[in-house]
């Protein structure tokens, strides 16, 4: 394993524990699509920007560039909105908690997609890290009680999704190992997923105001930044020993919020 991944692995994780404060400020001022619609497209846009100077083209590996586009109309598109909806209806920390379990479904999916072998003591840390997480993130008697039930699947379904895209970009990093490849075919691919979702929906709040598009532009930057840092990471070392690490961010999304 590189030395390099653990600390490109944290800090993706501050970078995506800071995207869910942005994220919950920007949803007093725009919908969940709407907020998506702007930060994913954001990012994208800097990503083509910075391409010329961060891609390789002579490395160019067709069936990564399938496999990364097929990653990016799940992640970050899927996930994105799954996570912002679920922050507009149970806030960062509840959301964070339970995004915490991503790990899990990264290992089950990297054993069955990679045949990677999970060491013992990988998966007992990230059941530690999920409960951990969900330990420190809870605070007992603020959760109301309508916080049941179906609210609940909008988090799950983000971490089982986040947890097989990260396994999904790995295998694309086995044949062409750029994060930045990974990242702007991915992003490319989100943006046109969650604008053209934004244009075919019907009624809703999609009323734009600068407060709103500042705050989602602004998560997109952070969100982008942990995206290249955790592909980063993963082309360096495993998805056992990657996706424990990346699952801390709540803890940043914890503490952030009480502050």
């Amino acid at each position: 394993m590189n030395a390099l991944a653990l600390p490109l692995a944290l800090l993706s994780a501050l970078c995506f524990g800071t995207g869910m404060i942005t994220s919950r400020i920007g949803l007093r001022h725009l919908d969940a699509r709407s907020g998506a619609a702007v930060s994913i497209p954001t990012a994208a846009l800097l990503f083509v920007i910075a391409t010329p100077f961060t891609v390789e083209l002579s490395a160019f590996n067709l069936a990564a560039v399938l496999i990364f586009a097929a990653v990016g109309l799940f992640y970050p598109a899927m996930v994105t909105l799954l996570t912002f909806r679920s922050n507009e209806e149970l806030g960062p920390t509840i959301t964070s908690a339970i995004s915490g379990t991503a790990p899990l479904f990264a290992m089950l999916a990297a054993a069955l997609l990679l045949g990677e072998r999970v060491p013992p003591q990988a998966a007992i840390a990230a059941v530690a890290v999920a409960a951990g997480v969900a330990l420190l993130s809870w605070r007992p008697g603020t959760t109301p009680a309508r916080i049941i039930g179906s609210k609940l699947l909008w988090p799950v379904a983000g971490a089982i999704v986040r947890g097989v895209a990260q396994a999904g970009a790995k295998a694309g990093l086995l044949l062409w190992g750029n994060p930045f490849a990974a990242s702007v075919i991915g992003y490319l691919v989100s943006s046109a997923a969650v604008v053209g979702a934004e244009q075919m929906r019907h009624g809703g709040r999609r009323q734009l105001n600068i407060k709103g598009l500042r705050w989602f532009a602004l998560t997109g930057l952070v969100n982008g930044g942990a995206m290249v840092l955790m592909y980063a990471a993963l082309a360096r070392a495993p998805v056992s020993t990657v996706a424990p690490v990346i699952a801390a961010y709540p803890l940043v999304t914890a503490l952030g919020s009480a502050i």
